[in-house]
């Protein structure tokens, strides 16, 4: 299995999964496709493509008992976790567990390795997207789950259903599918999140509270703090928005180069050319894959 087999319809993780159990999801993604669908749609999609191929799927928000529980039921469980470089978000399958060295075994596609995590970091970063935790067994198992709280099975989905939702440009049913995920499940600190970014992204201020009540729910939610650093940015309030990269920074240093970017803009407008020169240095360091390298070179020397 190689990364080159994930599509905009077909996420990595999901067709892993789904070979696990018989299903090789990746031909069926040919036969399904209508153009070319937003990278947005990429979780929801490859979701919806195993249950039409007899899978059933849960999202909820798990913990590292769940985890290890369903490996034990010979299950392989997806985790939401933080990216890398320029990328956000990635879904990993989680394989196994070390109970002597307390490691958590994640699969890794390309060399087609494993990756071995200690349970305390891989507990710390899968906090900060809320430990979003997707289960995918054949529909002939479901008793399986029939008893078991799921918490947030429903929101969570709806979150993903309102991301593919915002990527096709339907922003008004997006933030009506995510309000009622978090009047439904008010504690879910993903779906207030996703609503702040949508009001962000939109310039409303409905987003500063959306976000603090993510915060409030989720100290660690990454997502949150920055989100809150791009409105001030875009408000101009460079303090703030210093502050709040800052503390998104404090939370995961390596998560999300441009992160490092959007902080030196704001450090120079409030007079840290120093510290703005740092974060530049940076940004380029953790993201290989900067289109703008050469005039962020540019301006590391002019700093």
């Amino acid at each position: 299995m190689s990364k080159s087999e994930e599509s905009p319809r077909l996420p990595l993780a999901i067709n892993v999964v789904a070979k696990y159990w018989g299903e090789d999801l990746s031909t069926a993604t040919e036969e399904s496709s209508q153009g070319h669908a937003p990278r947005g749609t990429v979780m929801i999609g490859g979701i919806e493509l195993a249950e039409r191929h007899g899978l059933a799927c849960y999202v909820f928000k798990g913990s590292l008992k769940d985890v290890k529980k369903r490996i034990d039921q010979g299950i392989p469980p997806i985790v939401v976790m933080p990216g890398i470089h320029d990328i956000a978000q990635h879904a990993t399958v989680v394989s196994g567990y070390d109970l002597d060295e307390r490691r958590i075994l994640t699969y890794v596609p390309e060399p087609d390795t494993i990756g071995a995590i200690p349970e305390q970091k891989f507990e710390q970063d899968w906090e900060q997207d809320d430990m979003t935790e997707i289960v995918l067994i054949p529909a002939d198992m479901k008793d399986l789950m029939k008893n078991e709280d799921l918490k947030f099975s429903k929101s969570n989905r709806a979150c993903f259903e309102a991301e593919r939702l915002r990527q096709e440009g339907r922003t008004e049913k997006a933030v009506e599918r995510l309000r009622q995920a978090a009047e439904a499940d008010p504690e879910n600190a993903q779906a207030w999140s996703q609503l702040a970014g949508i009001y962000n992204e939109q310039g409303s201020d409905q987003a500063v509270p959306c976000y603090e009540r993510a915060i409030r729910i989720n100290p660690r939610y990454y997502l949150a703090y920055r989100g809150l650093g791009n409105y001030y940015l875009k408000k101009k309030d460079y303090s703030l928005a210093e502050a709040y990269y800052t503390k998104a920074i404090g939370i995961s240093s390596s998560r999300y180069g441009p992160i490092y970017k959007n902080r030196a803009v704001a450090r120079m407008q409030n007079g840290n050319n120093a510290g703005a020169k740092e974060d530049l240095a940076k940004y380029l360091e953790q993201t290989p894959g900067a289109a703008d390298r050469e005039s962020i070179k540019e301006a590391i020397a002019q700093l």
